[in-house]
């Protein structure tokens, strides 16, 4: 499954140097990280709307669609940031064996 992400990756990290007229992510980096974390409220927003209809409606094509985005314009950020998926995964590796309430007490020290 993080082969998917780890190409992805690697597109994003050469889109940056693309023509911004051209390039979707390019145009993204040329606008700055203000732009791309708006882009990534957005998609939040997005998801969060499409979960609290499905969960009236039980059709969660829509929350798969935006949940989609929120992780492609999340991995953006991260691009810009100079990080990639690997850091998040082996983020989430560590949490692996231990419970949220542990984890969380952990960052709150």
């Amino acid at each position: 499954m993080s082969d998917v992400l780890e190409r992805l990756a690697q597109v994003l990290e050469a889109r940056k140097e693309a023509d911004p007229d051209k390039s979707y992510v390019a145009s993204l980096h040329a606008r700055g990280l203000n732009k791309i974390l708006e882009k990534v409220g957005e998609e939040c927003t997005e998801t969060l709307l499409a979960a609290k209809d499905a969960e009236q409606s039980g059709d969660t094509r829509e929350v798969v669609y935006e949940t989609a985005d929120l992780w492609f314009h999340s991995m953006v950020m991260l691009s810009s940031l100079g990080l990639g998926p690997k850091e998040v995964i082996d983020e989430l590796a560590r949490r692996f064996d231990l419970s949220g309430l542990e984890e969380k007490a952990s960052r709150d020290k």
